[in-house]
Protein backbone atom coordinates (compact mmCIF):
# COMPACT_ATOMS: atom_id res chain seq x y z
CA UNK A 1 0.00 0.00 0.00
CA UNK A 2 2.62 2.80 0.83
CA UNK A 3 4.70 1.64 -2.53
CA UNK A 4 1.30 2.31 -4.39
CA UNK A 5 0.54 5.72 -2.30
CA UNK A 6 4.15 6.88 -2.84
CA UNK A 7 4.12 6.21 -6.82
CA UNK A 8 0.81 8.08 -6.79
CA UNK A 9 2.37 11.42 -4.79
CA UNK A 10 5.05 10.88 -7.13
CA UNK A 11 2.50 11.50 -10.19
CA UNK A 12 0.42 13.72 -8.64
CA UNK A 13 3.14 16.29 -7.71
CA UNK A 14 4.46 15.40 -11.11
CA UNK A 15 1.74 16.42 -13.06
CA UNK A 16 -0.52 19.07 -10.62
CA UNK A 17 0.60 22.31 -8.59
CA UNK A 18 0.47 20.87 -4.96
CA UNK A 19 1.02 23.19 -2.65
CA UNK A 20 0.17 21.85 0.82
CA UNK A 21 0.16 18.62 2.93
CA UNK A 22 -3.66 19.19 3.56
CA UNK A 23 -4.02 19.51 -0.46
CA UNK A 24 -2.39 16.54 -0.99
CA UNK A 25 -3.85 14.50 1.38
CA UNK A 26 -7.09 15.65 -0.52
CA UNK A 27 -6.26 14.71 -3.41
CA UNK A 28 -4.57 11.27 -2.17
CA UNK A 29 -8.21 10.65 -0.78
CA UNK A 30 -10.21 11.28 -3.67
CA UNK A 31 -7.82 8.76 -5.60
CA UNK A 32 -8.91 6.23 -3.46
CA UNK A 33 -6.10 6.12 -0.74
CA UNK A 34 -6.80 6.58 3.22
CA UNK A 35 -4.28 8.69 4.65
CA UNK A 36 -3.59 11.17 7.58
CA UNK A 37 -1.59 14.20 7.64
CA UNK A 38 1.56 12.22 9.90
CA UNK A 39 1.35 9.72 6.81
CA UNK A 40 1.61 12.43 4.44
CA UNK A 41 4.85 13.92 6.55
CA UNK A 42 6.27 10.56 6.63
CA UNK A 43 5.98 10.03 2.77
CA UNK A 44 7.15 13.96 2.19
CA UNK A 45 10.23 13.31 4.36
CA UNK A 46 10.93 9.62 2.86
CA UNK A 47 10.65 10.75 -0.51
CA UNK A 48 13.04 13.40 -0.34
CA UNK A 49 9.84 15.48 -1.76
CA UNK A 50 11.44 19.52 -1.79
CA UNK A 51 9.28 23.00 -1.95
CA UNK A 52 10.03 24.64 -5.49
CA UNK A 53 9.29 28.41 -6.14
CA UNK A 54 7.02 28.12 -8.94
CA UNK A 55 6.37 30.56 -11.84
CA UNK A 56 3.35 32.00 -9.80
CA UNK A 57 5.72 32.48 -6.64
CA UNK A 58 4.07 30.06 -5.16
CA UNK A 59 5.92 27.17 -3.53
CA UNK A 60 4.59 23.66 -4.55
CA UNK A 61 6.12 20.19 -3.75
CA UNK A 62 8.51 18.51 -6.41
CA UNK A 63 10.75 15.46 -6.42
CA UNK A 64 14.56 16.48 -5.44
CA UNK A 65 16.69 16.49 -8.47
CA UNK A 66 13.49 17.00 -10.67
CA UNK A 67 13.55 20.91 -10.73
CA UNK A 68 13.05 22.60 -14.23
CA UNK A 69 15.69 24.34 -15.98
CA UNK A 70 13.80 27.51 -16.15
CA UNK A 71 12.82 27.47 -12.32
CA UNK A 72 16.53 26.65 -11.38
CA UNK A 73 18.14 29.55 -13.27
CA UNK A 74 15.24 31.48 -11.54
CA UNK A 75 15.97 29.91 -7.87
CA UNK A 76 19.90 31.10 -8.58
CA UNK A 77 19.13 34.45 -10.37
CA UNK A 78 16.76 35.13 -7.22
CA UNK A 79 18.67 33.79 -4.45
CA UNK A 80 22.09 35.39 -5.83
CA UNK A 81 20.40 38.81 -5.82
CA UNK A 82 19.36 38.31 -2.06
CA UNK A 83 22.44 36.55 -0.62
CA UNK A 84 25.83 37.73 -2.70
CA UNK A 85 27.94 40.88 -0.55
CA UNK A 86 30.42 40.81 -3.18
CA UNK A 87 33.03 38.26 -5.30
CA UNK A 88 36.24 38.20 -7.03
CA UNK A 89 39.00 35.81 -8.76
CA UNK A 90 42.28 34.99 -8.25
CA UNK A 91 44.09 32.39 -10.65
CA UNK A 92 41.15 29.72 -11.13
CA UNK A 93 39.23 30.19 -8.01
CA UNK A 94 35.82 32.68 -7.58
CA UNK A 95 35.17 33.83 -4.13
CA UNK A 96 31.70 34.94 -3.09
CA UNK A 97 30.72 36.45 -0.46
CA UNK A 98 27.32 36.11 1.08
CA UNK A 99 24.98 37.05 3.78
CA UNK A 100 25.80 34.89 7.27
CA UNK A 101 24.37 31.11 6.74
CA UNK A 102 23.34 31.25 3.29
CA UNK A 103 26.84 30.16 0.99
CA UNK A 104 26.09 26.41 1.37
CA UNK A 105 22.34 26.91 -0.31
CA UNK A 106 23.99 28.99 -3.11
CA UNK A 107 26.84 26.62 -3.38
CA UNK A 108 24.80 23.73 -4.28
CA UNK A 109 22.75 26.10 -6.84
CA UNK A 110 25.85 27.07 -8.32
CA UNK A 111 26.85 23.23 -8.01
CA UNK A 112 24.29 21.94 -10.45
CA UNK A 113 23.66 25.15 -12.31
CA UNK A 114 25.27 22.88 -15.55
CA UNK A 115 28.26 25.23 -16.45
CA UNK A 116 31.13 22.68 -17.70
CA UNK A 117 33.87 24.81 -16.72
CA UNK A 118 32.95 24.71 -13.00
CA UNK A 119 34.60 21.75 -11.15
CA UNK A 120 33.05 22.43 -7.96
CA UNK A 121 32.83 24.82 -5.13
CA UNK A 122 33.34 24.72 -1.75
CA UNK A 123 31.08 26.62 1.03
CA UNK A 124 31.22 27.76 5.04
CA UNK A 125 29.08 30.63 6.10
CA UNK A 126 29.21 33.38 4.07
CA UNK A 127 32.01 32.03 1.69
CA UNK A 128 31.88 30.09 -1.17
CA UNK A 129 35.36 29.19 -3.37
CA UNK A 130 33.91 28.43 -6.66
CA UNK A 131 36.65 26.29 -8.85
CA UNK A 132 36.91 26.88 -12.65
CA UNK A 133 38.72 24.95 -15.02
CA UNK A 134 40.62 26.03 -17.37
CA UNK A 135 41.57 29.02 -16.03
CA UNK A 136 40.82 31.11 -19.28
CA UNK A 137 37.30 30.62 -18.38
CA UNK A 138 37.16 32.23 -15.51
CA UNK A 139 35.89 35.81 -16.91
CA UNK A 140 33.31 34.00 -18.71
CA UNK A 141 32.47 32.65 -15.15
CA UNK A 142 32.86 36.34 -13.82
CA UNK A 143 30.55 37.55 -16.78
CA UNK A 144 27.74 34.81 -16.14
CA UNK A 145 27.90 35.98 -12.12
CA UNK A 146 27.53 39.81 -13.18
CA UNK A 147 24.55 38.96 -15.19
CA UNK A 148 23.02 36.93 -12.45
CA UNK A 149 22.59 40.26 -10.55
Amino acid sequence: MKTRRQKKIQELITIEIIRTQEELAQRLQEEGFNVTQATISRDIKEMGLIKILGLDEDYRYALQGKISPVSYQDRLKRMWKEVVVSFDSCENIIVIKTIPGNAQALASLLDNAGWKEVIGTVAGDDTIFLLVKPKTEVAAILLRLVELA
